[in-house]
């Protein structure tokens, strides 16, 4: 609900400014999967390659997010969906400042993604599937969160008790089982530069 006494305030330094000083665009790329899929290690590595490029950048971590913003929010389906929006909103900060923000949520439902999107400028926000089977992510289990759900110790367990719902069109889908990581940043810098978010590294 949208209090009445509120007021927007536009900032001195717009985005376009921003992007033209850095020399590179800006934009969300949503990394969502299973658990186990690979997400917060790809985040990460494409984060270190940018940095190490010059490119401003920052991850959003799903459980680091839990730590401290959403240390509020639990596991059910209205939770989820508002630890979605949430990030939403930061990753629309960050998009603003310049930044090329990389967000690693399960963020399992479809309807919670979209609406994410719906906040974003055309080239702004893209999905991408980080694409494993649940045999596989179960197989890894680095956090043994899969092996604690199938003993009935942790509930609403996406893959277990509760759904996961893979993107119908991703901008990107990314075969964690069967790229190294090394090929799939090749992947994901080669899809940026395609849209002309990053100039040729």
């Amino acid at each position: 609900m949208t209090n009445c006494n509120l007021t927007w305030h536009d900032a001195v330094i717009t985005k376009d400014e921003r992007r033209s000083k850095q020399q590179h665009s800006s934009c969300t790329l949503w990394f969502t999967g299973l658990s186990g899929s690979g997400k917060s290690t790809l985040a990460n590595a494409l984060s270190a390659k940018l940095f190490e490029k010059g490119i401003k950048e920052y991850v959003l971590d799903g459980d680091n997010i839990r730590h401290g913003l959403n240390a509020d929010l639990g596991f059910t389906e209205k939770d989820r969906t508002e630890n979605i929006r949430r990030i939403g909103e930061v990753a629309k900060l960050f998009v603003d400042s310049g930044t090329i923000v990389v967000t690693a949520f399960i963020s399992p439902f479809s309807a919670d993604r979209d609406c994410v999107r719906e906040q974003f400028a055309s080239n702004e926000f893209f999905e991408i599937f980080i694409d494993c089977p649940l045999a596989e992510c179960e197989k890894r289990d680095p956090k043994k969160l899969y092996e604690k759900a199938r003993r009935g110790e942790i509930k609403n367990f996406t893959g277990i008790d509760s759904p996961y719902e893979p993107p119908k069109h991703p901008d990107l889908t990314i075969r964690s089982d069967r790229l190294s990581v090394e090929e799939a940043i090749t992947e994901i810098l080669s899809f940026l530069q395609q849209q002309q978010i990053i100039k040729e590294l």
